[in-house]
């Protein structure tokens, strides 16, 4: 009659083998790096019982596996003679009255251990609700402009600057460094405004203005119907961002321009606007 295997039964080829497998499928899967696999399956091949190949698959997600490792069978410790009787029944008695008092401590125990009576401060109700944050994410949309520029007035006071980028889920901005101004910081805005991490010089052309002074549902729309405006198919559009950047006309130099950018595999186009969503120019792919 066969007997259950257990971790000192001595492996066999066929169970190196199927340990291997098993190793090849977590490490399909993602569970193991190269080296890792190499070097378990290197030690499969040498174990000799089924408790080192167990040790090598123990902490593995197996269910997917293309074969199933047996299930070993824990082996008893044998008493020496003569220590059976009421010390063995007093020994497991205390061994159960631990293990309960463990338990216990586990399900409703607020203190660092099972044996302290002294109550954890971290473990007491502070009555703190849940804080749950909620800024805007599509900023090419009117509530994501709107939130977009709002909390850039509550990071800087203000919304001026030199330039602003923004895509569907961040922005990039440029405004003047407070401590020198022959330079510009960069910052960039993904559900908040972080600190600056880039810094530029201010050239010839840069200009400070009022980078929120635009209409924003003309932008919105005008932007919703750029890839009918510029003949491009919406499929093959890779990228969208929207430029606020000073007028390049002398007779407003307070003013910004606005340019909706589309790209594609296939040749990129724009649309220049005035403030107020008026039309300035159309640049079809090439």
């Amino acid at each position: 009659m066969a007997t259950r295997q257990t971790p000192s039964t001595r492996a066999k080829d066929s169970d190196r083998a199927d340990t291997c497998q098993v190793l090849d499928s977590a490490y399909a899967e993602g569970q193991l790096s190269m080296e890792e696999h190499r070097q378990r399956v290197s030690a499969a091949t040498r174990a000799a019982t089924l408790g080192e190949l167990q040790s090598l698959v123990a902490d593995l997600q197996t269910a997917n596996a293309p074969v199933k490792l047996p299930d070993l069978k824990r082996q008893r410790p044998t008493l020496p003679a003569g220590t059976g009787g009421w010390g063995l029944r007093i020994a497991t008695g205390v061994v159960l009255v631990l293990f309960g008092i463990g338990i216990g401590w586990g399900l409703y125990g607020n203190t660092s251990s099972p044996f302290s009576f002294q109550t954890d401060p971290g473990a007491k109700a502070d009555n703190i609700p849940a804080k749950v944050l909620t800024p805007p994410r599509q900023l090419q949309s009117l509530g994501g402009l709107n939130g977009l520029f709002e909390q850039m007035r509550n990071k800087f006071g203000d919304t001026t600057g030199f330039e602003i980028t923004i895509r569907p889920g961040r922005a990039t901005l440029y405004r003047p460094d407070p401590n020198d101004p022959r330079r510009k910081l960069m910052y960039e805005y993904r559900c908040g405004w972080g600190d600056p991490y880039s810094s530029t010089t201010v050239d010839s052309e840069d200009r400070v203005v009022d980078l929120a002074k635009f209409n924003f549902e003309e932008t919105v729309a005008v932007l919703r119907g750029a890839p009918e405006t510029l003949k491009m198919q919406r499929r093959d559009i890779s990228d969208t961002w929207v430029s606020i950047e000073p007028s390049r006309d002398p007779a407003t130099p307070e003013a910004v321009n606005v340019r909706i950018y589309l790209s594609s595999d296939f040749g990129s186009g724009s649309i220049d606007l005035a403030p107020d969503g008026a039309v300035k120019q159309i640049s079809e792919p090439s």
